[in-house]
């Protein structure tokens, strides 16, 4: 509790810049705890729709009941109804509607890692010019008499360490989230992906049974 109001009273001598920096940081952490969100409720593969799909000759019935227990909001089940619903039409076709519907989802999925990306670039400089200021303070103190107000210039350069390591850290934070972000979103459309050729080699194969 101490080191709280510790931090607290020190960020009260970061001069101006300390608010919309903290602004920034609240930004960034509504954007990873929504993407966090999505990614637990909306972006989760069961074990048992994995193993299904990977399995050869996989009957489309029970398909069908595994993405209706894991419901329509999910993108995966999203994904794979598009194959689903298309797959008596032709694969070229089937291949199209779910290149289009995995577009979509990659938008939807970075929705909001724009703000990560302003964050980490806007930070720093915000805390550089909390730095300018604080130091055109310190050096206000010191007129043709000398030096007026020792103190005074203290606080000036707490104010310009302040607000260029608040905005470092916001930054860093920030860099650490959004490349973690970038980084399960690719896997996931990888995934998404590599599944939905599983799908499509199936309808292939059924054509193939079909024209014999």
């Amino acid at each position: 509790m101490q080191d709280l109001q510790e931090a607290i009273a020190a960020l009260k001598f970061g001069g101006a810049m300390v608010y919309p920096l903290l602004a920034l940081a609240v930004l960034a952490l509504v954007v990873v705890l929504d993407k966090a969100f999505v990614y637990r409720r909306y972006v989760r593969l069961p074990a048992a729709l994995l193993e299904l799909v990977e399995t050869y000759g996989f009957a489309w019935d029970a398909l069908e009941r595994e993405l209706a227990a894991l419901g329509p909001r999910n993108y995966f089940t999203r994904f794979f109804r598009v194959i689903l619903s298309n797959r008596a039409k032709p694969v070229w076709w089937v291949e199209s509607r779910a290149g289009d519907e995995a577009q979509q989802i990659e938008k939807a999925l970075s929705r909001g890692l724009w703000i990560l990306e302003t964050v980490v670039t806007a930070a720093p400089l915000l805390g550089l010019l909390g730095t300018i200021t604080g130091m055109m303070h310190a050096f206000n103190l010191i007129g043709a008499a000398g030096l007026v107000d020792p103190t005074g210039v203290t606080g000036g350069v707490a104010q310009a360490l302040i607000a260029t390591a608040l905005g470092l850290f916001i930054a860093l934070i920030a860099l650490f989230a959004f490349n973690f972000l970038s980084r399960l979103q690719a896997q996931t459309l990888d995934e998404m992906e590599r599944l939905g050729t599983r799908l499509i080699d199936h309808i292939r194969m059924d054509a193939d049974a079909g024209s014999r």
